[in-house]
């Protein structure tokens, strides 16, 4: 499937695999997907829309055994409060319908902000950009694709 962002990577030359799983809409969440695709649930990052009450609106790109420490990003960004974004706002603030939340190729272009643990794995995955389709790649590659900020951003899910 040629998404808008398997097309960012084809323009840059990226090599990846795509994983397809069967959509089930009542279980988004990143951890199913990971269990569908084959992988450790902290090799499966989710993409997350944050505003903060400076620097506005910013992507985290978290694993999906991990949740989003939104003070340890604030202070990552420069903001002094950041939150969640609503849901119903996300689609309209990256054109990615939630379970298909990417930070490539998103509607707008928006700071990315990538948990530190992504540097300990040989390949990642990512959503593509739908729902049933993940990417696979290095890490330095989606970085690169992203021009990703790497922190610690995230905490252990409560």
């Amino acid at each position: 499937m040629k998404t808008n962002a398997v097309r960012l990577l084809d323009t840059l030359g990226v090599r990846y695999e795509l994983r397809e799983y069967e959509v089930d809409p009542a279980a988004l969440e990143a951890e199913a997907v990971a269990r569908k695709i084959g992988l450790p649930p902290e090799q499966v990052f989710k993409t997350l829309v944050a505003g903060g009450d400076r620097n506005g609106i910013c992507l985290a790109v978290v694993p999906a055994n991990m949740e989003l420490d939104e003070k340890a990003l604030a202070r990552l960004t420069g903001d002094r409060k950041l939150e969640l974004a609503p849901l119903k706002e996300v689609q309209s603030l990256t054109g990615y319908v939630r379970g298909g939340v990417t930070a490539l190729a998103c509607k707008r272009e928006y700071p990315v902000f990538v948990d530190e643990t992504v540097e300990l794995f040989d390949v990642i995955s990512v959503s593509a950009g739908v729902r049933g389709t993940q990417i696979v790649l290095k890490p330095s590659d989606y970085l690169a694709a992203v021009n990703g900020i790497v922190g610690a951003i995230t905490r252990s899910k409560r």
